[in-house]
């Protein structure tokens, strides 16, 4: 008798769940729910007849028999995948833009995880201002864009609220009476048009002293002790020291990350949503 095939949807759950080590993140990947995932992870250890993944209460793990199915369970969707692509002729293309203030030093593992959920998937990805980028979204030159909230518009998804902090090299010291040296991105950019506007409405007094044309820049000028930037922490080398409580600087507001995309159903909505599942779990940690 034929033995029963896999379930290629449960195979990608296992698949998921192994690479965010949460259900949760799998399931977002998936745009399904939580308790779907579990089903049809319960259904494929069912057909197996062994437990691939143990759970805890603080976190997900492969069983000994997760770790040795988890390579032969990419390679068959990378095949089932293959097979698709080939049916479908002509290879899809998705340019996404990602805003240099989102893009952080993630970047590769992020790309990897919309590269393995879309292997046959074309992607070109261009960095720049969130303003930019949504220029381009519009005019249809993007197929996809993840940027900073722009308050001129409601549409997008949202990906995740990011907080902001005040950090500067380790040791820097501000010298009484002048006003704050200030490292920002150039003009326009949200995250500046903020800093600067939280320091007007709270009285402090501020000077620019770089200007850079992208995060990495201005995270470089903050390290080298030039002064303070307005950054996500994950943005920042390893030994950036936050400085806002002890300069009495202003708290900065968390920002929303949106999704703006046409895609709704295929490979490139696939691709995205594996994207957005993975950034979630990124800048939450």
């Amino acid at each position: 008798m034929t033995e029963r095939p896999l379930d290629i949807d449960a195979v990608r759950a296992f698949v998921r769940i192994a690479e965010f080590g949460s259900f949760t993140h799998a399931a977002d990947s998936m745009r399904t729910t939580q308790s779907a995932v579990s089903l049809k992870l319960k259904r494929l250890e069912q057909r197996l007849g062994v437990r691939l993944v143990e759970r805890t209460p603080r976190h997900v793990q492969l069983s000994a028999h997760g770790v040795a199915f988890l390579e032969q369970a990419r390679g068959l969707l990378e095949v089932h995948d293959r097979a698709l692509a080939v049916c479908a002729g002509q290879r899809q293309r998705l340019a996404l833009g990602i805003s240099d203030h989102v893009a952080g030093p993630e970047l590769p593992a992020l790309i990897a995880r919309m590269n393995a959920q879309a292997p046959q998937l074309l992607i070109e990805i261009r960095i720049a201002t969130s303003e930019d980028l949504l220029q381009r979204f519009d005019r249809r030159e993007l197929d996809a864009a993840i940027v900073r909230l722009d308050t001129g518009r409601n549409d997008g998804e949202l990906l995740v609220d990011e907080p902001f902090g005040w950090f500067a090299a380790p040791g820097w010291q501000h010298r009484t009476g002048e006003p704050l040296p200030l490292a920002t991105m150039a003009e326009p950019c949200g995250v500046r048009a903020m800093a600067e506007q939280a320091l007007d409405v709270a009285g402090v007094p501020w000077r620019e002293v770089f200007v850079g044309g992208g995060v990495a820049a201005v995270a470089a000028a903050v390290m080298a002790g030039l002064g303070v930037a307005a950054l996500a922490p994950r943005m920042l080398p390893l030994g950036a020291e936050e400085v806002g409580r002890r300069l009495g600087l202003p708290e900065l507001p968390r920002l929303p990350i949106l999704l703006h995309a046409r895609a709704r159903t295929g490979r490139s909505r696939d691709a995205l949503d594996a994207l957005a599942a993975a950034f979630r779990s990124v800048v939450r940690e």
